[in-house]
């Protein structure tokens, strides 16, 4: 990102009182500019496709359109922009699910006064950001990430393809469900599969499901 310029943010949240707080908070740096806000996530996925921000603010909690359900929308549209999520929860699961959905800060509302501007700075820069609270979840997954590579070092052999066909098995989803997802066929699903099984050494009927559940917040 160019860090001349001004940095365009989009805001995405159904409370107004908590956008008009963020927005006095964000704004003391004249590096950030809020162009536009938004109630929920398909009126933020509309202006975030209208004005190209480079940063993104989303809360969880959204009607229409929940936050996840706008990451994942935009990780697979391939939008260049930083999210940011803002929310209220703790959840292990959560912060995992929003890390696999191309998220790339993790901001709890009850710090967000303390902590955007830094969530905002780090994004902006190409890398990560996680509330203090939470970093104990970050080292946790970064470890789980490790021992999976030193226990399936195969794991890296696998193409992007195939690694998208495994979430959606880790999210215990049917071959067919996988196919309508990915807009691909049935057949093509059961391929990846085969040799998701023969490149990680896996036999059984359930050997793959098995793995995908125990290493879900890994891929």
């Amino acid at each position: 990102m160019d860090m001349k310029s001004d940095l365009k943010i989009l805001v995405v949240d159904d409370h107004p009182l908590f956008r008009r707080g963020l927005r006095e908070a964000i704004e003391e740096n004249p590096r950030f500019r809020i162009v536009a806000e938004a109630s929920d996530g398909e009126e933020g996925m509309r202006l975030l496709l209208d004005l190209k921000p480079q940063l993104a603010i989303v809360d969880i909690d959204m009607p229409r359109m929940n936050g996840l359900e706008m990451a994942r929308a935009i990780q697979k549209m391939n939008v260049a922009v930083g999210v940011i999520f803002l929310t209220m929860y703790k959840d292990e699961s959560m912060f995992n699910a929003a890390l696999d959905a191309g998220v790339k800060a993790y901001v709890l509302k009850e710090n967000a006064a303390g902590e955007i501007l830094a969530a905002l700075d780090r994004v902006a820069e190409g890398r990560t950001f996680e509330s203090m609270s939470m970093s104990g979840m970050g080292q946790r997954r970064s470890d789980r990430a490790k021992e999976l590579i030193l226990s399936k070092p195969q794991i890296d052999d696998l193409t992007p393809a195939e690694r998208r066909v495994l979430k959606h098995i880790a999210e215990d989803r049917t071959s067919k469900e996988i196919a309508d997802l990915l807009h691909i066929s049935v057949r093509t699903v059961e391929n990846h599969r085969l040799n998701i099984c023969q490149k990680l050494n896996l036999h059984g009927c359930y050997s793959l499901l098995k793995f995908a559940l125990a290493n879900k917040a890994n891929f």
